[in-house]
């Protein structure tokens, strides 16, 4: 954003000094109320401890991030970086641009400090001048009482960060999310790389607050399927249909939560065998299918991430119905291996299994499956070219930094959230299949917590049985 010096941009109105003065008048105190201690505080509280045992004596530094610019002098909505809200517990509106968590090494353990950009006092020009923080421009922020009341951190002013990181000591930080974090602290590329890593590998195991955020995740977003069904008549109707259905399920995301967990895919039609269709610009036509893959992210930035693949028009055609079966099948396989001391490959190892001996079994696999399924051939995945599952949280694929034996070559533990997410994708100009099967592309995915004893399924209320999802699909269609 091109601003001056006070925050105003080049093209704003001009701030003559009868008016700077008038505009410091007449202001009534305006504080807070109903503040409660933030109900993650507990948590945060835990996961620092953790955070402060593994650094020792070392200053650690969690920026929250600024605003990232969309076009010229306009920004994006505002995310914090995962790992600042993770221990903070600052989520949604609570979270301002610029922001810095800090654990400075105090005795045998940290003090927790928090640096921000309080509230703009009426008696500076910034709240009404400063387009990037002043109340007039995006709103009323907390001052440093009210941050520190509900999240029990010590809060200072972030214009004495510079300063307090002058006092040099054993630091690791995140780098590239702080322009005076990254100039005041040298670069230690090592030591960044394990922070990360760390910071990635501490969220694998989800504690009881993340659970219940994410279950409030999945029910939103099983909302906004619901949503998405309803407005299919409408979709089908009009050019880009994709977009109406896509905008149908931003509505729900920004009505019961932060935003979306990522952009929407609404593929119709042979669009599904993209996998990251997110243009959406297609039309939606009776008789074709549509994969959609959707999340809700809530206020406490957790996300879902759920894939159904819905006939428009209600019924699913034979070569549609067994494709879809197939991929539901493997989904149970998928479901069955999701257990502690299972390895996390085993799930994907799972649901190919019976991808490949359907394939096998439909003809179009030239080889057996038992020889397809071995890891140095794998001729099945040209019709399935994605892992099954995938780390899921604060960020909708989390954990990724996390060390490949602890991640993609490791072992499930309870308290574990995962997707897992079988599909099969025929393009339409594939020969091998016979033609009433290509441009059908079929993706089922649920999100999953590892228990003690296996898995539950925290998305099972949204229908995925074809017979099912026929009769859940004609009652929305019914109650409109």
């Amino acid at each position: 954003m091109s601003e001056e010096k006070d925050g105003s941009r080049k093209y704003d109105a001009a701030n003559p000094k009868p008016l700077a003065d008038f505009m410091k008048t007449g202001w009534a105190p305006t504080p807070l109320e109903g503040i409660v201690p933030n109900p993650a505080m507990k948590f945060c509280k835990a996961r620092i401890e953790k955070l402060s045992k593994k650094y020792p004596g070392k200053r650690i530094v969690l920026p929250a991030g600024g605003l990232k610019v969309r076009s010229n002098d306009t920004d994006y909505r505002f995310r914090p970086h995962s790992a600042f809200s993770y221990f903070t517990g600052i989520t949604g509106s609570d979270a301002v641009p610029d922001s810095v968590f800090i654990l400075e090494p105090k005795g045998d353990g940290h003090e927790a400090l928090l640096f921000i950009h309080p509230r703009s006092s009426r008696d500076s020009e910034e709240f009404y001048r400063d387009a990037k923080y002043g109340e007039f421009w995006v709103g009323r922020r907390m001052t440093l009482e009210e941050t520190e009341f509900k999240y029990g951190i010590a809060v200072r002013k972030i214009e004495d960060l510079a300063k307090f990181l002058g006092v040099e000591k054993p630091v690791v930080y995140v780098r590239g999310e702080n322009k005076v974090v990254d100039k005041q602290l040298s670069k230690d590329k090592e030591g960044q790389a394990e922070l990360l890593t760390y910071l990635s590998e501490i969220r694998l195991i989800k504690d009881s607050f993340e659970i219940a955020e994410m279950q409030k995740a999945v029910d939103a977003t099983n909302r906004g399927f619901a949503d998405m069904v309803r407005v299919f008549g409408a979709a089908s109707s009009t050019s880009r249909g994709e977009r109406i259905i896509e905008a149908a399920f931003f509505g729900r995301a920004r009505l019961e939560g932060n935003d979306l967990g990522y952009e929407t895919i609404a593929a119709s039609g042979s669009h599904a065998c993209i996998l990251h269709w997110i243009r959406n610009d297609g039309d939606v036509k009776s008789g074709d299918l549509i994969l959609i893959d959707a999340g809700v992210e809530v206020d406490s930035l957790y996300t879902a991430d759920i894939t159904r693949t819905l006939p428009i028009n209600g019924k699913f055609s034979p070569a549609q119905r067994k494709i879809y079966m197939l991929v539901y099948e493997a989904q149970k396989a998928g479901f069955a291996a999701v257990k502690p001391g299972a390895k996390f490959k085993d799930i994907t190892a799972a649901s190919h299994a019976v991808l490949a001996k359907g394939l096998e079994g439909m003809g179009v696999l030239p080889i057996s499956a038992e020889e397809s399924l071995k890891p140095d051939v794998g001729l099945h995945r040209r019709w399935t070219v994605h892992g099954v599952s995938h780390m899921l949280g604060i960020d909708v694929h989390d954990c990724n930094d996390a060390r490949r034996e602890q991640y993609a070559d490791g072992v499930l533990e309870a308290g574990m959230i995962l997707t897992v997410e079988p599909g099969l994708y025929i393009h339409p100009d594939d020969e091998l299949f016979p033609a009433e099967y290509r441009g059908i592309g079929v993706r089922i995915e649920d999100d999953v917590l590892v228990t003690e004893t296996g898995c539950r399924v925290l998305s099972n209320k949204l229908p995925s049985h074809p017979d099912e999802v026929e009769v859940w699909i004609s009652n929305l269609s019914k109650s409109n």
